[in-house]
């Protein structure tokens, strides 16, 4: 059933005399494959990755680690650096999914995926049927040999199933959908009951008021704030986090599942949590009305949000209000004045809303703005892009896309997390004092951090803004970067252009990970910055609350080489939950569209690559894709440097940015893409 022949097996010869090879660089690389069957080599360090045509894979697949030989840098002549696999070195344990095809006693997982253009021979599973979907590790692909072979390693369910697709999803990229009953187990015979023995040594906030904000269908409050005024007109503000630390023990069957996952994983219809729902949903989720332990950071800030004494510690609350971000919102955009005289919350589960937790969402929201403007005026990068959401009934069924916008109730709680993460930070790295006791030395500790922009791309970025008429001057790097690209989005605002320069702009922005070298964060233009606030769904936040508690008990300095480890894969972990959230926005995305095979949309070039357009329509931003083969009126060359496509015969520009309307062609689910064709009356 494979696709692929047994004499192009890595492209050797067989018989004859072996040419001498000329010395050529080897490195060691992840292979990125194409259904077509070429492969990408990333090797770590390295921007550009190494090209292998199929007949030089030497029967390397997508996520194996392969040794590669660079054939051919890139030069005058080539556009890219090319090379041949040399050697496999450790074969992926990522399983591929695809549909179960059983004659006889053999069996294939015949695959349709955009990374695995080859069938995988397989025994045939006990208790699956033909035509389910599955997903198979490849075991390997010996020389000689026409198809990889392997095994199955879980039965999904029958195609177009909801719950057998978002399964796929998950077993796509190695993520887990169920805990062990082990862990579980562990996970439910963990008290909850609050003891005196639990409260003792904390700073009891119970008798202050707190609330949280949260999205309205959440069900993990992972932070709370708590608002009290001072004699002095300053208030006392707390940020109130689930001591996850307190009840997970590091080397527990719980803390080893949580460090391996790594973070929850949110797909469009479910939450894949880090922390099993004993956890995650009740025994540390600060529910309103329920006393609950904390780690806390608390700040003296003054009207014109001056921050001093800061304190960390850990603390006992009971959240008296639960907001969602639109009541919140509701409040703020009152005002003072309406906002004291209405009643706010009638109908919801807490009730009508008191005027104190009113004054102090204002208060807190009028000290959020002012240290938002502060961030930005010292560098910070503004992409406040709007979030694409799909709407979903009961069976999972997309019914609509809507535009997900952050006001100000989702930049009040934003800032005050920023402002906990970046001073458990600078704490820490800058051997702070609290309460009087110094600690000794910076010591090894989990930073958040991303580095400078790549300044090659900026440049790419300059000239494709000259086109649209924007003057960017000369930049050397740094914070005039930042400033530059403040202005020109702020100038950009409203045009059809924004969405190309603000994409543009992002890929020019290095990838925030987390580490134990303190390079300082960027795109927030803070030089100390962490991740304390999310230890329910972010494994880092539970490092960091374990670390702080040691160092301010006097403990020394912990294994650096066993944190840098840790934050290496808390990183990979944090991307391959990324990519899956993605993948099932993108399949819920193509199964919207499905019934609308025929209809014309006016959109904008998101995208434009060797082989085609990408067009974002509207108003749903949903991302297909013209091939330059299927547009009638010209052949188009791609022009990498200047952003566009060339038409040959009539020198029509299509610059990433612009406006075309387009036809949905064609969907696929199984490959999650969308096939676009131009209305070419409309190219000018």
């Amino acid at each position: 059933m494979s696709k692929r022949k047994s004499k192009s097996r890595g492209g050797e010869k067989r018989g004859g005399k072996k040419k001498a090879r000329k010395f050529v660089p080897e490195y060691i690389g992840t292979a990125r494959m194409s259904r077509e069957g070429f492969i990408f080599v990333a090797v770590e360090g390295q921007e550009e990755d190494i090209y292998v045509k199929a007949s030089k894979t030497r029967g390397a697949l997508n996520g194996d680690i392969v040794k590669v030989a660079v054939t051919q840098e890139k030069d005058g002549r080539a556009k890219k650096r090319s090379g041949e696999i040399i050697a496999i070195v450790e074969r992926s344990t990522k399983p591929f999914v695809g549909i179960l095809h059983i004659v006889g006693k053999q069996a294939w997982v015949l695959m349709s995926s955009k990374t695995m253009p080859y069938d995988i021979e397989v025994p045939v599973p006990e208790g699956a049927v033909k035509g389910m979907k599955v997903a198979a590790v490849v075991d390997g692909w010996e020389r000689g040999e026409s198809a990889p072979h392997g095994h199955v390693v879980d039965i999904l369910g029958m195609p177009g199933e909801n719950e057998t697709e978002m399964h796929a999803i998950l077993a796509e990229f190695g993520l887990p959908y169920r805990f062990s009953k082990e862990v579980e187990d562990a996970a439910d015979g963990i008290s909850e009951e609050i003891t005196d023995k639990d409260r003792a040594h904390r700073r009891d906030f119970r008798g202050t008021l707190t609330f949280t904000i949260d999205p309205a269908d959440a069900k993990d409050y992972d932070d709370a704030l708590s608002f009290r005024k001072l004699e002095n007109g300053n208030y006392e503000v707390g940020v109130h986090i689930a001591d996850v630390s307190w009840y997970v023990k590091p080397g527990s069957a719980v803390d080893k599942e949580a460090q391996e996952r790594g973070t929850s994983v949110y797909l469009v219809d479910r939450t894949v949590p880090m922390l099993p729902e004993k956890l995650s949903n009740k025994l540390c989720s600060l529910r309103p009305g329920e006393e609950k332990l904390t780690f806390s950071a608390v700040f003296e800030i003054t009207p014109q949000a001056k921050v001093f004494n800061p304190w960390f510690g850990r603390t006992n609350i009971v959240s008296d209000y639960r907001f969602a971000y639109e009541l919140a919102q509701e409040i703020i955009d009152a005002g003072p004045k309406e906002a004291m005289e209405r009643d706010f919350g009638e109908g919801s589960e807490c009730g009508i809303v008191p005027p104190e937790v009113k004054e102090a969402i204002l208060v807190l929201n009028d000290i959020a703005l002012k240290l938002r403007e502060r961030r930005f005026k010292a560098g910070a990068v503004n992409f406040d892009r709007p979030e694409m959401k799909v709407d979903i009934d009961a069976d999972g069924k997309p019914v609509g896309v809507h535009q997900k916008f952050s006001r100000e109730a989702n930049w009040l709680i934003e800032e005050f997390m920023l402002l906990a993460n970046r001073n458990v930070a600078e704490y820490v790295a800058t051997g702070g004092k609290m309460g009087g006791k110094a600690l000794s030395k910076a010591k090894t500790f989990v930073y958040r951090v991303h580095d400078e922009p790549n300044m090659e791309k900026i440049s790419g970025l300059r000239d494709f803004a000259g086109h649209f008429g924007y003057k960017v001057g000369q930049l050397q790097g740094g914070r005039d970067v930042a400033v530059a690209l403040n202005g020109l989005m702020k100038e950009a605002d409203g045009k059809p252009e924004l969405a190309a320069i603000q994409i543009l702009a992002l890929r020019s922005m290095a990838k925030a990970c987390y580490s134990t070298d303190n390079i300082g964060h960027y795109g927030l233009a803070f030089r100390f910055y962490t991740h304390f606030t999310s230890p329910i769904r972010r494994y880092p936040d539970l490092m960091v609350h374990r670390l702080l508690a040691k160092y301010m008990a006097g403990a020394d300095s912990q294994d650096l080489d066993y944190y840098t480890q840790q934050c290496k894969h808390a990183s990979e972990r944090e991307v391959v939950a990324a990519e899956a959230e993605r993948e099932s926005t993108k399949y819920k995305l193509v199964e919207f569209m499905q019934d609308k095979i025929g209809q014309e949309f006016d959109g904008h070039v998101s995208g434009i690559t060797e082989w085609g357009i990408y067009v974002e329509i509207e108003p749903t931003k949903i991302e297909g894709m013209v091939p330059y083969r299927t547009i009638r009126s010209d052949f188009y060359d791609y022009d990498p440097d200047n952003y566009r496509a060339v038409g040959r015969r009539t020198k029509r520009k299509i610059r990433l940015g612009d406006p075309l309307r387009i036809r949905v062609k064609g969907t696929s689910l199984e490959q999650k893409l969308l096939d676009y064709e131009l209305v070419e009356d409309n190219i000018s």
